[in-house]
């Protein structure tokens, strides 16, 4: 119990945290670190996920939800951090169709944040079926902005 009060107070300050983070970064380095952790933190939860939506670890709903809860919160941080002077900085792998198609980057960003809270709600659910479907359907939408935004 006191694990998930920990979990959801640092996800709640992050959260808070997001919507003025543009005005925050000193340098356009200090955005790039934050969107690369912000990333790595998400896909870290994400990973925790899909081992068991693939039957690599036993299926633990709480577990599910605690992660997807997570996920959903951190899908919000990074796109504050695509700002100016951040595509010319730092050891970055963001193309730079980023800045030349921010309205489609944006309706991906915007896809991806949508699908991580139904993987959230799908989570709460119990069910592993529910789970893998939205897994899939949050999966999907990342490996589309990584084909189209993210270079290898």
């Amino acid at each position: 119990m006191h694990k998930t009060l920990s979990h959801l107070a640092l996800a709640a300050a992050m959260a808070a945290l997001a919507a003025p983070a543009s005005a925050q970064f000193a340098k356009p380095e200090d955005a790039v670190k934050y969107r690369q952790s912000s990333l790595s933190v998400m896909g870290n939860h994400f990973s925790r996920i899909g081992a068991m939506a693939n039957g690599r670890v036993p299926f633990d709903a709480k577990v599910a939800t605690d992660n997807a809860e997570l996920v959903a919160t951190l899908s919000k941080l990074p796109w504050a951090a695509f700002g100016p002077g951040t595509d010319k900085v730092g050891n970055t792998k963001a193309k730079p169709e980023i800045w030349t198609e921010q309205a489609k980057f944006k309706e991906a960003s915007d896809k991806m944040m949508g699908e991580a809270t139904k993987l959230a709600a799908a989570a709460k659910t119990g069910n592993l079926d529910a789970l893998k479907t939205a897994f899939g359907a949050t999966a999907a939408s990342c490996k589309a902005c990584h084909d189209a935004y993210r270079a290898q």
